[in-house]
């Protein structure tokens, strides 16, 4: 499954709705640790794609998603599962880390 731009008006159906775990990449196209981190996040989405959804959220031109959640630094990565924020990731972390963190909800 290809990753999904997500913005903040279809943020609710791509996300909160979605009877997937999702996996939500909170970033910027400016970002270094952002574009450090995408390989990983392209990987997760192809070895996970049956049961993973994989969204970006671009936080320059989401404002209002981004705020809501909090999103103080960038990459954030959150994890929701049946509409409710599960888990969060800050920052470039290992692929092995990202992986662990997502295995518990699964």
């Amino acid at each position: 499954m290809p990753i999904i731009q997500a913005v903040d008006s279809n943020f609710d159906s791509e996300v909160i709705k979605s009877n997937k775990i999702v996996l939500v990449d909170f970033g910027a196209r400016w970002c270094g640790p952002c574009r450090m981190i995408a390989p990983v996040i392209n990987e997760i989405s192809h070895e996970y794609e049956n049961i993973v959804k994989v969204v970006k959220v671009d936080t320059d031109s989401n404002p209002s998603v981004a705020s809501e959640y909090g999103i103080r630094s960038i990459p954030t990565l959150m994890i929701f599962k049946d509409g409710v924020k599960v888990d969060m990731v800050i920052g470039a972390v290992p692929r092995s880390t990202l992986i662990n963190t997502l295995n518990k909800y699964l």
